[in-house]
């Protein structure tokens, strides 16, 4: 039984009530299969959202011959990158965060600057630009910037 795009929080609180935690993680497989390879999930994404791989490295921002690297599975991303290929995508929060889970990276948090204006630009569709010159004008570092 697939239940697609469950928000976190739901899914805790059903994870808390369950009586069989081997019922819980067969019924909701998908929402808690980290072992998911991110390229295999990049390329499912692509086909979900009808885009090619192409399109989302450069909505991302990211250089064109890394950005495929990331999609045929020969390097794995930072988190900056995973973020960055989430706004490429056009992805909201909940999406991120899923995104960020699969890369085994960290989620954003809202109690972290940075990412509370990475989670506003998400949840008011950013593009990659609109981001960084937010963070910009908040004199927090930019996507891809060495801290």
């Amino acid at each position: 039984m697939s239940n697609p795009q469950i928000p976190t929080n739901k899914l805790l609180k059903r994870l808390f009530k369950t009586t069989s935690l081997n019922r819980f993680i067969k019924r909701y497989e998908e929402e808690t299969d980290s072992a998911l390879s991110f390229h295999v999930y990049l390329n499912k994404l692509c086909t979900e959202k009808e885009t090619i791989p192409a399109n989302v490295i450069k909505k991302a921002d990211i250089e064109r011959t890394y950005g495929h690297q990331l999609f045929n599975g020969t390097k794995m991303p930072s988190r900056d990158k995973v973020i960055q290929l989430a706004l490429g995508f056009g992805m909201k929060y909940d999406e991120t965060q899923k995104l960020l889970t699969i890369a085994k990276r960290g989620a954003l948090y809202p109690k972290i600057r940075r990412d509370a204006a990475i989670i506003y630009a998400l949840e008011n569709g950013f593009d990659i630009q609109a981001v960084q010159a937010t963070l910009f004008e908040l004199s927090i570092p930019l996507l891809g910037e060495e801290r």
